[in-house]
């Protein structure tokens, strides 16, 4: 991993340091190695037998995708291992829509050799930036679905199968997918080395208020997608602005819903798209298109007008990261949000509870107040299944699920406005268990519990 990033990491330092200070670049830097010494990363192949099966089964299938995909003097190389990568799929029932914008000619030819019937190369007029350039390739789209591909990136063998096989499951409990995405990793130049996997949840709605965590691979229900199509206002970012409006058209026209809605988006929980590394790309170097996460805070900002929300959009010291801060705050915003939980840190600044999976598991354990732990997640507002009462705020309507379980009136902090769990409870109660009952209790009732790292109880 080191040898990939090493010739960038003074430049990434100097940029770092000038944005937020030595004391912050400090600890980042000493998370970060110790990151790259823990990862231990392999990307693994399919087998020949699992993809002879998935040919087989996905036979069974008639979805059809549509792979937008606009290019720029493509390098060669690159070009080639994407259109290899597509054509390799085990799942067959596709078209591949290459938007080419090139001055040159160089894309062009490398298509030419490929006698492919499903690759559809259409030339540009004119290079309108990737949002205008990919609307183009919209236009041919005849796929049930669309799948978006980077120019430089690849696609793992079983990636369609994968998408299709999870939208006919959905279709038997009579579901229809308007969009999914998928795990993904990142590889180097010449697709030797493959690192930084991206384990992502299923979706979390807060989560992607923080950054476009669901990014690579994501294919949305292709009539959907034409009518919203690209944002040129937010080119460079203009997958997170499509994934933020296509979540505000499922959450439907009620701006603020009084409860939570379950949409038909679906998670794949395995890596389907290799995103890759150089110089150029915001994988290796995210400050090489600053332009790209000052559109994804535009984004952002939309989405919260679209929604009747009023809130301050921040940029957070990782780039492509963000904070929404809520007006006078997120429960008065929200009425599908009954609780918000914040962190619980021992005398040495470690996290030590707060956030927790719905059967008690804490997250974020032992990490120190200062680092952002894996995928930034542990500084990130994120939806939970279950957060610690002794750091937390409540709407009214969890405030009387609380009073009833405890048998006592819920009382207020003065000074902070949370739960004033030492005025009310004594400390010899099993408060994992209290917090994990009355979590599931609020979320019975419908409404989102959300963690918020920026409220912190030092125990």
């Amino acid at each position: 991993m080191g040898k990939i990033i090493k010739g960038s990491n003074l430049k990434k330092a100097i940029h770092y340091v000038k944005k937020n200070g030595i004391r912050q670049t400090y600890y980042a830097m000493k998370e970060r190695l110790q990151m790259e010494m823990a990862d231990d990363y392999t990307y693994e192949p399919i087998s020949d037998l699992a993809l002879k099966r998935q040919i087989q089964e996905g036979e069974k299938f008639s979805i059809k995708f549509s792979l937008l995909v606009p290019a720029f003097e493509t390098k060669e190389e690159h070009l080639r291992a994407m259109l290899d990568s597509v054509l390799a799929q085990t799942y067959g029932n596709f078209e591949l829509i290459l938007a080419d914008a090139s001055e040159s000619n160089q894309v062009e030819r490398v298509v030419e050799t490929y006698e492919d019937k499903r690759i559809l190369y259409r030339r540009l007029k004119q290079n309108a930036g990737i949002s205008a350039n990919t609307n183009q390739a919209l236009m041919y789209a005849t796929g049930d679905y669309a799948g978006l591909l980077d120019h430089d990136d690849v696609l793992t063998p079983d990636a369609l199968y994968e998408m299709a096989k999870c939208i006919v499951a959905y279709e038997a409990k009579d579901i229809t997918l308007q969009m999914l995405y998928s795990d993904e990793d990142k590889c180097d130049e010449k697709q030797i080395t493959y690192l930084e996997v991206n384990k992502k949840p299923d979706l979390n709605l807060d989560l992607l208020l923080t950054n476009n965590y669901i990014c690579h691979f994501m294919v949305i229900k292709r009539q959907l997608l034409q009518e919203l199509g690209f944002r040129s206002v937010c080119d460079g970012a203009q997958d997170y602005d499509l994934a933020l409006r296509v979540i505000a058209v499922l959450l439907g026209k009620g701006r603020r819903p009084t409860k939570k809605v379950d949409l038909p988006v679906a998670h794949i929980p395995k890596v389907l798209y290799h995103w890759r590394t150089h110089s150029q790309s915001t994988a290796e170097n995210p400050a090489s298109k600053q332009y790209a996460y000052d559109a994804g805070k535009r984004a952002l900002e939309d989405f919260l007008r679209s929604r009747g929300l009023k809130g301050v959009v921040s940029h957070l010291r990782h780039l492509g990261f963000y904070r929404v801060d809520y007006q006078p705050d997120l429960i008065s915003n929200r009425p599908d949000v009954a609780v918000v939980g914040g962190r619980l840190l021992d005398k040495k600044n470690r996290i030590i509870g707060g956030i927790y999976t719905a059967d008690g598991k804490a997250l974020y354990q032992g990490i120190h107040k200062e680092f952002s732990g894996y995928m930034h997640r542990a500084v990130l507002q994120q939806e939970a299944e279950m957060v610690d009462i002794r750091c937390m705020k409540a709407s009214r309507e969890a405030e009387i699920i609380l009073e009833e379980m405890m048998g006592l009136p819920y009382l207020q902090h003065p000074g902070t406005g949370r739960f004033d769990w030492r005025g009310c409870l004594n400390e010899s109660i099993d408060f994992a268990d209290l917090s994990r009952r009355f979590c599931e209790k609020v979320r019975e009732q419908g409404y989102r519990i959300v963690w918020d790292p920026a409220m912190t109880e030092s125990m």
